[in-house]
């Protein structure tokens, strides 16, 4: 049988030398910058030269690589190495939760919150909740990062953002306990004298005559526009898709077509060249929620955010959803909630 690398002998003498949390820092900046430790160094505000000799020194004491090299770059993560990786994610991120834990001691409302989210919750929803939250908490540093669905998993995967905030895409979230927090509808944004602001009441088969700008996620999914359109028997006309609820009202105004975005996203002293319908009887309403890891240790502040964002969120429910065993367990909690509807 094969001799640990290192024995009690060995750490007496002072041969041992153990790995140390900034090395694990190192390593996991790596696996998240694609391999590329430059990337990596600059995201540590640190040098190449110095992760390199700390990834090295870390492989030595393990006794195997972690990576495989093409000359000086690394190519791709050892079956062992996966594994190191993974148990230093782990090792980092209770780590954190022991520092918030000695923060939320201290009760100074001191700290940090990271947030992921879209455009539209980032330009028209928080902007209000973050002014109550500041005003409240002075001393808390705010990051707020935009993405796609894809980009803000991603980033939670990661452990780079403390709450993901997101309407659908449950199933890329999968590993976050969410909290619904409000529903919002659709509604049809088009120019001044456009024929559909004579209507009394649009329909599918109304809207269907003119070409549409709308969100790429409207045009996917279960509740998508083009089943709803396909359910009338009707193949919509798509102009322009866009993520950005902004660049949408920018090309309606342009005359490309007709636009459907979120109700929180029209904005009657911005948008008052243009015409806001009720589109609510024409599409199904959507939940947005806010996800955070199961286990997480969330500070005093943190449960007054989501309570800002969502009132029925006490930090009695939020604590009950966290400790949930399911998925299923947190729809359960909030059966009988009645989430508000933005408007």
């Amino acid at each position: 049988m094969m001799r640990p690398r290192y024995d009690f002998a060995s750490y007496r003498s002072g041969t041992f030398k153990p790995m140390k949390l900034q090395q694990l820092r190192y390593l996991a900046a790596i696996a998240e910058n694609d391999l590329n430790i430059t990337a990596a160094a600059e995201k540590l505000h640190t040098s190449q030269p110095g992760v390199s000799k700390q990834l090295k020194q870390l492989e030595d004491e393990l006794g195997f690589p972690i990576f495989l090299r093409q000359g000086r770059n690394l190519t791709r993560v050892t079956p062992a190495g996966k594994r190191v990786i993974e148990r230093a994610q782990k090792i980092l991120k209770e780590v954190q939760s022991i520092k918030r834990l000695a923060d939320e001691q201290k009760g100074d409302g001191r700290g940090s919150l990271s947030i992921g989210t879209t455009h539209t919750q980032a330009r028209y929803v928080l902007p209000q909740v973050l002014r109550k939250f500041r005003e409240r908490y002075p001393e808390v540093e705010l990051h707020l990062h935009q993405g796609t669905a894809e980009q803000i998993a991603d980033m939670a995967a990661r452990d780079r953002i403390d709450f993901a905030i997101n309407t659908g895409s449950q199933e890329l979230f999968a590993n976050l306990v969410l909290l619904p927090c409000y529903r919002w509808h659709r509604r049809i944004v088009v120019p001044y004298g456009h024929p559909l602001t004579h209507e009394s009441k649009v329909t599918i088969e109304t809207l269907g005559k003119y070409p549409i700008v709308t969100y790429v996620f409207g045009f996917s999914g279960p509740s998508s526009l083009q089943q709803i359109f396909a359910r009338a028997g009707i193949t919509p006309h798509l102009a322009l898709t866009a993520r950005d609820a902004d660049v949408i009202k920018t090309y309606v105004r342009l005359g490309l077509g007709v636009g459907i975005v979120a109700s929180m996203a029209v904005d009657a002293r911005e948008d008052a060249d243009l015409v806001s319908i009720d589109a609510s009887h024409l599409f199904p309403a959507h939940s947005t929620w806010a996800g955070f890891h199961q286990g997480a240790l969330l500070r005093g502040y943190m449960y007054d955010f989501l309570q800002l964002l969502a009132p029925h969120l006490t930090r009695r429910l939020v604590d009950r959803a966290g400790n949930a065993a399911s998925a299923a367990d947190v729809e359960a909690l909030f059966a009988d909630v009645q989430l508000p509807v933005y408007r």
